[in-house]
């Protein structure tokens, strides 16, 4: 997948990537820089930050953002976003924060995650994963606090479309282990010009092997809820139990307008647990990780 289809065309249409960073010590800080086109060819940008207990909404013109793929850069008012890092200059009422980090090599993904959905005409959203984890060096200044984050791991994904589904489920997290572990479900109601369906995409990066879960290898949705989902593929099987959560407003894009406002907790905790027949590959309760749940329903 590319990491930007561009600005040509009309609207609605939204792209954002979604930049997660966090600490050997469980901090966490994520960035969404994005683009959005309503129907009548308005075109904006805009820099979402979540931290651990707030957030912040910056709205750009389009004429601040610009973005490259070769090499990949997001280049948002003075800020910047890129496979080598970011660099940040943000200083407004009530919001301060710059500093600079710098990316280790990518985990990619050997395909797209959409697989075949990728191809399928009319779809409200698609999905990517451009990174399933880094390593980061460097330090960023919040409000006065500085956030070192050394040592520790990112996490890179983007969505582009329309709009958000008007229900689904997203959870991510980083496990900790020797290796640059992490994990991805995403769940949702997918309508389509004839018809529609709920679907999942999954992967699980755990001890250098990627687990690739999804409706379009089989995977069948046993439940999924706010609290959480349970997701079976042959013999492979994923708990996601969501035990506490700290949920703060986003917005979300609608018919290209960000005008929908979701909840995401950035520091949830939940128990994941995969297994392989009776085998239990590994139980990890993430004390930092993203959960996301949203019904218009």
């Amino acid at each position: 997948m590319g990491f930007f289809l561009g600005t040509k065309g009309t609207g609605p249409y939204f792209e954002g990537w979604y930049f997660k960073h966090q600490n050997t010590r469980g901090q966490t800080l994520a960035l969404i820089p994005a683009f959005h086109m309503d129907r009548e060819g308005r075109r904006t940008a805009s820099l979402q930050i979540i931290s651990e207990d707030q957030v912040w909404w910056l709205e750009y013109p389009e004429a601040q953002l610009q973005v490259s793929q070769q090499p990949f850069q997001v280049q948002i008012g003075q800020s910047g976003f890129g496979g080598q890092g970011i660099e940040l200059q943000i200083r407004q009422d009530g919001l301060s924060l710059c500093g600079s980090l710098r990316y280790g090599p990518f985990t990619a993904l050997r395909s797209d995650i959409m697989g075949p959905f990728r191809l399928f005409a009319g779809m409200q959203c698609a999905h990517g994963i451009i990174s399933m984890g880094h390593p980061l060096e460097g330090v960023l200044e919040l409000n006065g606090e500085g956030l070192d984050f050394s040592g520790g791991t990112g996490y890179i994904e983007t969505d582009r479309g329309r709009s958000f589904p008007g229900r689904y489920l997203w959870t991510q997290c980083l496990l900790d282990g020797p290796e640059r572990s992490s994990l991805m479900l995403a769940i949702a109601t997918i309508p389509l010009p004839v018809g529609g369906f709920t679907g999942c995409i999954c992967s699980i990066f755990y001890n250098g092997e990627e687990y690739r879960l999804a409706t379009y290898r089989g995977a069948k949705i046993e439940a999924w809820s706010s609290s959480g989902a349970v997701i079976r593929q042959g013999k492979y099987r994923l708990e996601a139990e969501l035990r506490s959560e700290r949920r703060q407003p986003l917005r979300a894009p609608v018919e290209g307008r960000m005008e929908r406002t979701i909840h995401e907790s950035l520091c949830a905790e939940v128990c994941y647990r995969f297994w392989h027949g009776d085998d239990l590959l590994f139980q990890y309760t993430a004390p930092n990780a993203s959960f996301e749940y949203s019904s218009t329903e």
